[in-house]
């Protein structure tokens, strides 16, 4: 008993940590966005990702089942669209709202695993999904015309990391995590690329300030760090704790986006993160 107590409170505190460090993660990419575009962080922040990761495959390689490249591209794919939707939000809306927003993604894991996986839905599940999205709704305000075209894609962005986390479901035991995560990062790469090529959308800059570069740089460490708390929490603590531990980020993500100049969210804003938060919670529990 008392083993399995402290197991669970290491496990709460190295989720706490990766919330901090998410928040934070996030605080950086806003910051760093004042001063380029949001997708040229998501191109930077992958190459640089994608050339650690290539360089420990080559210390350690691994073999490559081509039967599923097809879902290896598909995690890719849904995961750099989270990613620029996710960045893009946080550039031009308040960090926490950005984070919120974001944290739909479990509500949208629960509704694909129905219509893919044959999942069933309790009860408690459907009230737990129409509370969160009666948060979303309160956050993006559309009776008071208030809804914005940042908030759409930030709630995209909520899909897409959903898609995301279903496809790294059917490929976990098929590829190496670093392939998975290099699949990621390559088409994190590609998409900035293909719109500063073939679009007037994104204009891709070398950059020469050290500062900026040491933005890049922390967020990779901050990511990549924030990344191994979360999986060493979710190994050594219940998955449904540990599911309702991690909405910590959300007032981290708050207090730091204050300290940058957010706005303090107004009443009808903070109703919706809360409601997210139990919807978010509710589902999570239902582990």
């Amino acid at each position: 008993m008392w083993e399995q107590l402290k197991s669970i409170d290491r496990g709460v505190l190295f989720i706490l940590i990766s919330a901090l460090l998410g928040a934070l993660n996030g605080a950086t990419a806003k910051l760093l966005s004042q001063s380029i575009d949001p997708l040229e962080i998501v191109f930077y922040r992958n190459l640089l990702g994608f050339i650690i990761i290539l360089f420990t495959l080559k210390k350690f390689s691994v073999s490559i089942d081509t039967s599923k490249l097809h879902l290896l591209f598909l995690r890719g794919f849904f995961g750099a669209v989270a990613m620029v939707f996710f960045f893009y939000t946080i550039a031009t809306i308040p960090l926490g709202e950005a984070v919120v927003l974001n944290k739909t993604s479990p509500f949208f894991v629960t509704i694909l695993a129905y219509y893919l996986m044959k999942e069933t839905i309790s009860l408690r599940t459907f009230f737990a999904l129409l509370i969160g999205f009666l948060g979303v709704i309160f956050i993006m305000k559309p009776f008071g015309i208030e809804i914005s075209f940042e908030h759409i894609l930030g709630v995209l962005g909520g899909f897409f990391a959903a898609a995301a986390y279903a496809t790294i479901k059917k490929i976990k035991d098929i590829y190496d995590a670093r392939v998975i995560m290099l699949s990621f990062m390559a088409v994190g790469l590609l998409i900035p690329l293909f719109l500063a090529l073939f679009t007037p959308l994104v204009t891709i800059h070398i950059y020469s300030e050290p500062m900026i570069w040491l933005l890049i740089g922390l967020m990779a460490v901050i990511s990549t760090t924030s990344q191994w708390f979360l999986t060493r929490a979710y190994s050594i603590s219940k998955a449904s704790i540990i599911g309702v531990v991690s909405y910590a980020n959300i007032p981290f993500a708050i207090g730091f986006g204050v300290m940058l100049g957010d706005a303090v969210p107004d009443v009808v804003t903070f109703i919706g993160i809360v409601l997210i938060i139990i919807g978010g919670i509710t589902v999570s529990k239902k582990s």
